[in-house]
């Protein structure tokens, strides 16, 4: 999941602006409790998240996979004073440790959390939405891509996690659903004429689009 020198990773986080004590105390509790702690945003994506938030100040985010909740407190640093962001998860083994973390926030009345599959989820809420960020199951990303794009406001910012796949995206030998559900949707974006689109070697890679 290294794409550049973990000391130069420990400089760039040393040269932006520190987290929270909150989402501090969220990175750590999760590694101590929670499987598959690599799953949190972290310092420096977090950053990232809340950077590009704060420059697009959207009334309505949609994040489709919470894990812990550590992006979208990330996210929610951003949004407008009378903005929502509405994150989605299906798993509710962790509900009551993210919602404790959300309760504790100053964003609590900005944050709608659901536990639900974003499959069924997606089509019941209305847009339209300025930010969508996208990091769960990474076989139906083309199926939220298509529940989304047609919600989006114009000049509103699809997010994609994990879109390099800890380098495997490039291996040829690597050829799991996974990895090639991975390559199909990164291509699948590259020609579509709606969006323009960056991708970024941010720690597991980050697909920027932006809605035309």
């Amino acid at each position: 999941m290294e794409f550049i020198d973990p000391a130069i990773e420990e400089y760039s986080r040393a040269f932006s602006d520190p987290e929270s004590a909150l989402l501090k105390e969220l990175d750590r509790e999760t590694h101590a409790m929670i499987l598959q702690p690599r799953m949190l945003s972290g310092h420096l994506q977090g950053r990232f998240l809340s950077f590009i938030s704060k420059i697009q100040r959207p009334q309505r985010i949609l994040e489709i996979g919470t894990y812990t909740g550590y992006s979208a407190l990330c996210l929610a640093e951003g949004l407008a004073p009378e903005g929502k962001i509405i994150t989605l998860d299906v798993n509710e083994e962790l509900e009551t440790f993210t919602r404790s973390f959300f309760d504790r926030s100053e964003y609590a009345h900005q944050i709608e959390y659901r536990i639900a599959d974003a499959k069924q989820e997606i089509p019941t809420i209305p847009g339209p939405f300025d930010f969508v960020f996208i990091d769960a199951d990474k076989r139906n990303y083309a199926l939220y891509f298509d529940l989304v794009i047609d919600k989006m406001n114009r000049g509103g910012i699809i997010l994609v996690d994990n879109v390099l796949w800890s380098g495997k995206i490039v291996d040829a030998k690597a050829q799991d659903k996974s990895t090639q559900a991975l390559r199909d949707f990164n291509q699948k974006c590259l020609d579509d004429v709606r969006v323009e689109k960056v991708l970024l070697p941010l720690r597991d890679g980050l697909l920027m689009l932006r809605v035309i």
